[in-house]
């Protein structure tokens, strides 16, 4: 249903001359675009192990108005960066926060979302209430991915600012991070709204947020470096702010779309 109506909305755009036609034209070009597919409503797999979300639809309707062929990879988070850098792949999606220490090694699009880091955690926790009750208490972990954003936020706005601090168990996916918490192995997943959102709305009481927001982080998509894509991706991406597609797919994804539909 989210595909159609989105699907109307671009087509009226369309019809009434709204979509730019001064884009460049890359002639059908072929490109890699790597995910993680676990951090809904940007990226996951649905019910029937589709792959969907906010992003997917964002590089369809970039691709078509580039003129591209896009094909997916899935692989973890910590391949993605390297292989990114190393050029096995073309472009990543997967709500990839954009820092300085990334632009050493990778090029980002402009920024196409604003999120804040929130704490995830189960439904029935009563122990804390936010980071500084969660860091007072020594019994408490924390399940975090190596090299992630919110491993840093853990880190240091968390804790004490020791990367090698055990209370950080360390998962290779989010989707693993998740099932650590929901098992009750870890008491805290750090996330960004995003995905911490979608995740509660799907959980039916199994999950919550606590405490304040951490901070707030700008989501990009990363290209290797010097990479002839940026510059055509950006445009596409300020045409869509232009005529309303990036709204309409905010819209689609964090108000009209229910988890677990």
């Amino acid at each position: 249903m989210h595909r159609m109506m989105l699907g109307a909305a671009l087509a009226a755009m369309a019809a009434t001359g709204a979509l730019a036609a001064d884009l460049p034209d890359l002639g059908g070009r072929e490109i890699v675009v790597a995910t993680e597919n676990t951090y809904p409503p940007l990226q996951f797999l649905d019910g029937d192990n589709n792959q969907i979300g906010w992003e997917y639809d964002a590089v369809a309707e970039i691709a078509r108005r580039l003129n591209l062929t896009v094909s997916y990879d899935n692989m973890s988070w910590d391949a993605m960066i390297p292989a990114v850098s190393g050029g096995q792949v073309d472009m990543a999606m997967n709500g990839i926060t954009i820092r300085e220490d990334r632009l050493e090694v990778v090029d980002f699009s402009d920024p196409y979302m604003v999120s804040q880091m929130l704490m995830l955690v189960r439904g029935d926790e009563d122990r804390f209430d936010g980071a500084e009750s969660f860091a007072a208490d020594p019994d408490l972990l924390m399940a975090a991915q190596p090299g992630t954003t919110p491993f840093y936020v853990g880190v240091y706005d968390v804790l004490d600012g020791d990367e090698a601090n055990p209370r950080i168990k360390l998962f290779e996916t989010f989707g693993a991070t998740l099932a650590a918490l929901q098992a009750g192995d870890v008491d805290l997943v750090l996330t960004d709204s995003t995905a911490g959102n979608g995740y509660v709305a799907a959980s039916d009481g199994a999950l919550k947020i606590v405490g304040e927001p951490l901070g707030t982080e700008e989501f990009g998509f990363i290209f290797p470096q010097g990479s002839d894509l940026v510059e055509p991706v950006n445009a596409a991406l300020a045409d869509m702010a232009a005529d309303g597609t990036l709204e309409a797919l905010n819209r689609q994804w964090f108000f009209d779309y229910t988890m677990g539909e």
